[in-house]
């Protein structure tokens, strides 16, 4: 009987401590859920990722030498041309008429020279060549009135440009609006150009139908004069009727290289001004790969410097290496609106690519790297203070893993890409936890 009441103090200490215990499982600190990985050895490579695109290595742009009025071209993107085969043709009707009328002028004037002794100057013609002169003058003063407009028209053109650049300057117009500005001012200069030479052109016309005038005045004198002017204006004519055929040998524009149609810029048939592009040439398997990438990444690239790429369309990925980084860098605006520099970096294809001019790539240039290294992913890594014994290290440091327990480990670190190259710190096969968050601390528990 004496038994019984300790036996009840037993049983009620036990109860006791197996509630406590249960009390301290209910209320502990439950482990934090974690992602991590595996600090392991492998090729590590560090790259600057851009879009490129592919460019035609050697290109011709075929132009008109002279204006005139353009047939209709008949061959389209991707014909392929030889060297000397005719691309377009210029309308040589007006040169044709230019050289008939020089050449009936040519004989009039020999058979004038062949005639010099019975050949007499009549009044009539000396009122022709006064009325000659008079027409020429007016037509003169009228293209003088016509260049003085076109002047103030570019002198407007220029204050508008300067205006237009000041405010873009500022950031108060948008680029195009300048380049609108620049258009117009240089369209003034070129019919101001045109004006000028057909003042000149009046102005020729003057002193010839003066000179004609003074011929015709010398006739009436002494008519043997007659055969060394002929004679200079035969010269004359011959020089013009050379320089016409040469202009008409130009009506006929033909291929300078052998390769294919890239682009045909005027089609259609009409007038075209000397100048004017009308097709461009080139060889597409002689391809390189142009990327512009920040001028920041493009001092980081060497010339020789490997290039992978990759999205072009095909499974496998292609290969290219860099020739030329550009001297010259340039100024973009971002998606975002912000102006960047930017550096093109030309590299060429390692093997046969089966893409075109123009085409779209992914290009990682790749400027760093090496076939094993600890490495770990780089969402592993979060700042913490520089130990006082080790001022030199860098201030990185890991949540590694250990019996289910977050312990803060520092590290040393080296290149970076999507994976951090670890130089001392951890080994390999450590677990350590990525983008740790406020939760992770030394000692907590942890559940991945």
């Amino acid at each position: 009987m004496k038994l019984k009441p300790v036996l009840r103090r037993l049983l009620y200490g036990l109860a006791g401590l197996a509630i406590a215990f249960l009390l301290v499982l209910l209320f502990r600190p439950a482990p934090v859920p974690v992602t991590v990985a595996v600090a392991h050895r492998g090729p590590m490579a560090v790259t600057v990722s851009e879009e490129g695109k592919t460019r035609v290595r050697s290109r011709y742009r075929v132009s008109t030498p002279i204006a005139g009025r353009l047939f209709r071209i008949d061959l389209t993107a991707g014909d392929v041309v030889q060297q000397g085969q005719m691309l377009a043709q210029l309308d040589p009707l007006p040169l044709d008429s230019q050289v008939q009328s020089a050449q009936a002028r040519l004989r009039e004037l020999q058979a004038q020279l062949a005639g010099v002794d019975t050949q007499r100057t009549k009044p009539a013609a000396l009122q022709q060549a006064e009325a000659r002169i008079q027409g020429a003058q007016a037509v003169q003063r009228q293209a003088e009135a016509r260049i003085a407009q076109a002047e103030a028209a570019l002198e407007q053109a220029q204050r508008d440009r300067q205006r237009a650049d000041d405010l873009y300057q500022r950031g108060a117009i948008a680029r195009q609006d300048l380049e609108s500005a620049d258009l117009l001012e240089a369209t003034r200069a070129r019919e101001l150009e045109a004006l000028q030479r057909e003042a000149e052109a009046a102005s020729t016309e003057v002193a010839a139908a003066q000179d004609t005038l003074m011929i015709l005045q010398a006739e009436q004198q002494d008519p043997d004069y007659l055969v060394d002017v002929y004679s200079a204006q035969i010269a004359s004519l011959e020089a013009e009727l050379a320089n016409l055929a040469d202009t008409a040998d130009r009506t006929r524009i033909t291929a300078p290289t052998t390769g294919h149609i890239l682009r045909v810029f005027e089609e259609s048939a009409g007038y075209v001004e000397a100048g004017t592009i009308l097709l461009e040439l080139g060889d597409p398997q002689q391809l390189e790969l142009v990327i512009d990438v920040l001028s920041t990444d493009a001092v980081r690239v060497p010339v020789g410097a490997p290039v992978w790429v990759d999205r072009w369309g095909g499974p496998d990925r292609l290969t290219a290496t860099v020739r030329l980084i550009e001297p010259s860098a340039f100024t973009q605006v971002s998606a975002l609106g912000v102006e960047e520099q930017r550096v093109n970096i030309i590299a060429d294809f390692d093997q046969a690519v089966p893409l075109g001019d123009g085409y779209r790539v992914d290009a990682q240039i790749v400027v760093w790297e090496s076939e094993s290294v600890l490495q770990v992913p780089v969402s592993a890594l979060l700042r913490c203070d520089r130990p006082s014994s080790e001022p030199n290290t860098p201030g990185w440091c890991v949540f590694v893993v250990d019996n289910n327990r977050a312990q803060q480990r520092a590290v040393t670190i080296g290149q970076r890409s999507t994976e951090v190259e670890i130089q001392s710190g951890l080994d390999e096969g450590e677990i350590v936890i990525l983008h740790p968050t406020e939760q992770i601390e030394s000692g907590r528990r942890v559940s991945s």
